[in-house]
């Protein structure tokens, strides 16, 4: 089964197809959060993987808001892929939630962050990294992964030892940034991290945040193309647009009661949200009826979405 984050970026997908006919008017949007979102804070280094950091600060994100972080993402890549790096992911993960055998397959429990307030940010910089790692091994080859230099011996020092210094102080800085500027913008009420979606059956995906009844995606990236002084300005892909409309569409029984979708730029500190209902309003150029477009976009997974995979796969 593919994932929506790879079905929003390919224009031949019926899944992108799909949602840029029903919501087409999305550059006044674009528009607006690039100027909203105000000049990049904080500069990628130039040893970071900015994928692999991305993601790292994705975790750290979750933690930060979530008080119980599912940690089943990097449990499942440890499975597919097993390899020299098993012993040190399942040692880290135990250490970090416990593992139980059942039915000789390894269960990870949450990570509870309030049980290591006394690690230090270099600990949670290197955690997050080693997660991120073990999560790549899930959805990609790891030819290139830096998995590849450790050992049956290798413990789970060595998985820690992994993210070189500059991304460590990298990911702390992000992390300072968004105590300051997302933490206090989410609104009250449950959280929760990592979720799936009642259509998370139909087509891979979770989503990063919800608090509160808003959805946040995060982003790591440097934004567009760098100016003549070396600046950038936010940017906004239809794909990124894409994704906040097929999380709020899978989620078909309503379950998570969302009422604002959301991106945060990590290296930005911003926060650009929108009500749902007047962002979907704006984007298809008309009324909508949520609960009929959800039911639509199934028969779309279930359909078109099935007998393109049917031909990619031949």
């Amino acid at each position: 089964m593919s994932a929506l984050t790879d079905e929003v970026k390919d224009p031949a997908s019926p899944v992108a197809l799909w949602l840029r006919s029903t919501f087409p008017d999305h550059k006044e949007i674009q528009k607006s959060f690039r100027v909203a979102a105000g000049p990049q804070q904080l500069l990628m280094p130039a040893t970071v993987a900015p994928g692999t950091q991305g993601a790292a600060i994705d975790w750290w994100l979750r933690m930060l808001a979530d008080g119980a972080v599912t940690l089943r993402l990097p449990l499942g890549g440890l499975m597919k892929r097993p390899g020299p790096w098993g012993e040190a992911g399942l040692e880290l993960l135990s250490e970090l939630g416990g593992i139980r055998a059942k039915v000789d397959r390894p269960v990870v429990g949450p990570l509870t962050p309030g049980q290591f307030a006394d690690r230090n940010d270099e600990w949670w910089a290197r955690v997050c990294y080693a997660l991120a790692l073990m999560g790549e091994l899930f959805r990609a080859p790891v030819e290139n992964s830096r998995l590849m230099s450790l050992s049956e011996s290798s413990r789970a020092a060595d998985l820690l030892a992994l993210a070189n210094d500059a991304e460590v102080a990298d990911l702390i800085a992000m992390r300072d940034l968004a105590r300051q500027r997302l933490l206090p913008s989410l609104p009250a009420g449950p959280v929760a991290s990592g979720m799936t979606f009642d259509g998370s059956k139909d087509l891979n995906a979770d989503a990063d945040l919800i608090a509160g009844g808003m959805l946040v995606d995060f982003k790591a990236g440097q934004g567009g193309q760098p100016r003549a002084d070396g600046t950038r300005a936010a940017s906004l892909a239809r794909s990124d647009l894409d994704q906040l409309l097929g999380y709020t569409l899978l989620d078909y029984s309503d379950r998570f009661g969302l009422h604002t979708v959301a991106i945060y730029l990590a290296r930005f500190g911003y926060l650009g949200a929108w009500p749902l209902n007047e962002l979907c309003t704006q984007l298809a150029g008309r009324p909508i009826d949520l609960t009929h477009l959800r039911a639509e976009f199934a028969e779309v997974l279930r359909g078109p979405l099935r007998t393109h995979w049917n031909q990619r796969s031949r």
